[in-house]
């Protein structure tokens, strides 16, 4: 073949007009914005020179003129492929905001559809880097159908590759349940939002002006909505966070987590454990500053940070393998489970069920957050989410109870009847029905009202109950846990515990599938 002759301008002309399309002021107005292009995520994303892409040449689909211009673009506002991220395969796509706006039409929806379909034959994770005005309005009900394509293949591969999606830009309407449909979301503050309807009809339906940032930015989706697992500052920090995560997890479902090197400098005895627990019961602490006591140096990355704050979810690693973590925070609320937390607390350990991550559990929980509100809202049939993951869950399960473990949040979380493999408790645990002050005031009500020093004899019994009922020595004794720990143990003991849980096999139950308390 003469490459010299018109094959080959023909060829090199179709590169010349899509190097075009990407002109450097459509790049400047992403910039002005505090936004990379779709193609500059890309490039920060994945490992250098590695990304392929797939379809860069597809047109949109032709609609009626009268409906309005649809711009014969190469590649229809996204751009998909396959490439290395920490030199593992990752398929991607990313909406084009440059392009028509990043709106999905049925060509754009069928690239998509066609890079999910090869990421879960492939075993390897995908990302979504959304940046869309949404359906594109011209192709009607063409557009709307792409969608569930999209959300459909979602659902195929939930549970058998990592889905994640980074909100880099505005996706409202429909296209909020694609991402919502994957695993974990990271969104950008103050230049990325999600909402099913946005300010203008909220206007026009209840009266009440507000901003897209208010609505739905990520400020709002991971403190209050718990849409958003993760929030930065900017799409740099979002990216480089992105990459980290994913250093975590395995290609799919049929693959352990990746095991990074473990240089020796966490030994297996930590005397400094032995301190962080106050003497007072009543006093808080950071749970967080026990899990960096017990995890490899500098391994933690929590997730969900500002949802549901009175408990701690994240992956770690214990040398160097990856491990969740599942903590009661005494820090925000005394780290009672309430409904946000509960959800939290399900959703992650799904996760890390689906996905061979074992679980551990650091316990200090003094039950369910009372009250009318929580109740109306529905502390019941949410804090049973919590529940049923545990009990679902057949990856190894430990868990380390560091002070209170109290009524039916001590069975929630994941007690040894409930499944967990291991249990150990600290020598400051307290394992009961209820709290001495609340135990007392019911067993002894009629000796303290006829008590002539109340406040004494109540201190006395209290110290009587925390004795005899609530110590942990008893219900290591009786078997419901399997032992009390010095504390600057627990990274050894943990670390011995999934070496004996290496091989851990569950045969379950032949079934469709169980009925969550959704």
């Amino acid at each position: 073949m003469d490459l010299s002759g018109k094959f080959y301008k023909a060829f090199t002309d179709r590169q010349a007009a899509i190097e075009k399309q990407y002109n450097p002021k459509q790049a400047e107005k992403q910039h002005s914005k505090g936004k990379l292009t779709a193609h500059e995520r890309i490039n920060l994303l994945f490992d250098n020179n590695s990304f392929e892409e797939i379809d860069a040449f597809v047109t949109p689909a032709d609609q009626p003129v009268e409906f309005g211009k649809v711009e014969r673009s190469y590649g229809d506002g996204v751009i998909v492929g396959h490439g290395k991220v920490n030199g593992r395969l990752v398929f991607a796509y990313a909406q084009d905001f440059t392009i028509m706006g990043g709106s999905l039409g049925i060509v754009h929806a069928k690239k998509i559809a066609k890079i999910q379909e090869m990421a879960l034959k492939m075993g390897s994770p995908i990302i979504a880097l959304i940046d869309s005005g949404g359906a594109r309005i011209q192709e009607g009900v063409a557009s709307l159908s792409g969608y569930a394509a999209i959300f459909q293949n979602i659902i195929h591969s939930s549970g058998i590759i990592p889905q994640i999606s980074v909100i880099m830009g505005p996706a409202a309407g429909g296209a909020v349940y694609s991402p919502a449909l994957t695993d974990f979301v990271f969104m950008v503050n103050h230049t990325s939002y999600m909402f099913v309807t946005g300010p203008n009809v909220v206007k026009e339906v209840l009266n009440e002006d507000v901003s897209s940032e208010a609505l739905g930015g990520a400020e709002v989706h991971a403190r209050k909505s718990g849409v958003a697992q993760m929030i930065y500052d900017d799409e740099e920090n979002t990216i480089l966070a992105l990459k980290k995560f994913l250093s975590y997890l395995p290609s799919n479902n049929v693959e352990n987590p990746p095991i990074v090197a473990d240089d020796g400098s966490i030994g297996e005895i930590n005397e400094k454990l032995r301190d962080l627990i106050p003497e007072d019961p009543n006093k808080a602490y950071d749970v967080k500053d026990v899990i960096a006591q017990i995890v490899d140096r500098n391994s933690f990355f929590e997730t969900s940070a500002l949802f549901g704050a009175n408990l701690v979810t994240g992956f770690s690693r214990l040398k160097g393998k990856t491990i969740g973590v599942v903590a009661n925070q005494p820090k925000v609320l005394a780290g009672v489970l309430d409904i946000d937390s509960s959800v939290k607390g399900a959703r992650f350990i799904r996760f890390c069920d689906a996905f061979n991550i074992p679980i551990i559990t650091f316990e200090d929980v003094p039950g369910f957050l009372p009250g009318v509100d929580q109740e109306h809202a529905g502390i019941i049939r949410n804090g049973a989410k919590l529940l049923f993951a545990y009990s679902e869950a057949t990856v190894p399960k430990i868990t380390i109870i560091l002070r209170k473990a109290y009524g039916g949040a001590f069975i929630v979380m994941n007690s040894k009847n409930l499944g967990g493999d291991f249990s150990f408790a600290w020598p400051s645990a307290e394992i009961a029905v209820m709290g001495p002050d609340g135990a007392v005031a019911i067993l002894y009500r009629k000796e303290l009202a006829e008590s002539k020093d109340p406040v004494e004899l109540k201190k006395e019994l209290v110290k009587k109950y925390r004795d005899k009922i609530a110590n942990p020595f008893i219900a290591d004794e009786s078997g419901y846990i399997d032992e009390v720990i010095d504390p600057a143990v627990t990274r050894k003991k943990i670390i011995s515990a999934l070496n004996a849980l290496n091989n851990k096999w569950v045969k379950v139950p032949a079934r469709k599938h169980g009925n969550m308390p959704l």
